[in-house]
């Protein structure tokens, strides 16, 4: 954060438990990819209803503290470096040990990186704009665009063409082929929008217009995972991993 900037001890929280929640539906996946139980894929694909409740509220508060952060096209380049590092690990160290399916080529951590360069490079602009103006268009953007990832808009009211998803080198903008598959994905289209909404928020954090409860801390446990979020998320898989193998050995 800024120095001087005034903890909002609300958002560490928030961020907190929405890491918590992806790791949870993370380990019935593991449950079902590393102890071969398919009561896990079931469990797993239920949740995936309000998954993106907790994918959205952990960027928002990642484009809200965009505006508190010292350095965001620095901290972007730090976190697209670790998603590449993860896509380095998925794609090639982890097949060579025999675990294949869990690649990821362009997961969170890369849209995030990619968010904050993007934002950290826009920033003169965003100062500049009116932030109800901003959010109110970030937000249009994003639910317009929400359905790129199935060839459409609008939720499936208007569909794209066919021609657009033929290739897999757009992946990052949300457009790829029907063979493309990566074990975690977030495209930068429809995300980046929710990203700028929160951006455009965190001129009142900026300001410490928030209300005055979210600058209380309420659990230490929760501001922690979220202060630390990016270490929680990088190391959150390989634990799981050893966790199941060390089930599955006993069971065996």
């Amino acid at each position: 954060m800024k120095k001087n900037a005034k903890r909002i001890y609300t958002l560490d929280e928030l961020r907190g438990l929405a890491i918590l929640c992806m790791i949870v539906h993370h380990l019935f996946l593991d449950v079902g990819d590393v102890l071969l139980m398919p009561w896990g894929y079931k469990v797993f694909n239920a949740l995936c209803i309000v998954q993106p409740v907790f994918w959205a509220l952990f960027i928002i508060i990642s484009g809200i503290c965009s505006r508190l952060s010292r350095n965001t096209l620095k901290r972007g380049i730090t976190v697209l470096g670790c998603g590449l590092v993860i896509t380095f690990v998925t794609v090639i160290v982890m097949p060579a040990f025999g675990f294949g399916g869990g690649c990821i080529y362009f997961g969170i951590l890369h849209c995030l990186g990619l968010c904050m360069i993007i934002t950290g490079l826009a920033m003169p602009l965003i100062e500049k704009t009116d932030y109800r103006v901003g959010a109110a268009v970030s937000l249009f953007l994003f639910f317009f665009t929400y359905g790129i990832n199935e060839k459409s808009f609008l939720f499936g009211l208007i569909d794209l063409p066919d021609s657009w998803y033929q290739y897999d080198w757009l992946c990052p903008l949300g457009v790829f082929s029907d063979n493309f598959q990566s074990a975690d994905y977030f495209s930068l289209i429809p995300w980046i929008f929710i990203f700028l909404f929160g951006a455009f928020l965190g001129q009142l954090a900026k300001e410490e217009k928030f209300p005055a409860v979210m600058y209380n801390r309420h659990s230490k446990f929760l501001c922690f995972v979220g202060r630390n979020s990016l270490w929680v998320y990088m190391l959150h898989q390989p634990v799981l991993y050893a966790v199941m193998l060390g089930i599955s050995a006993f069971i065996d």
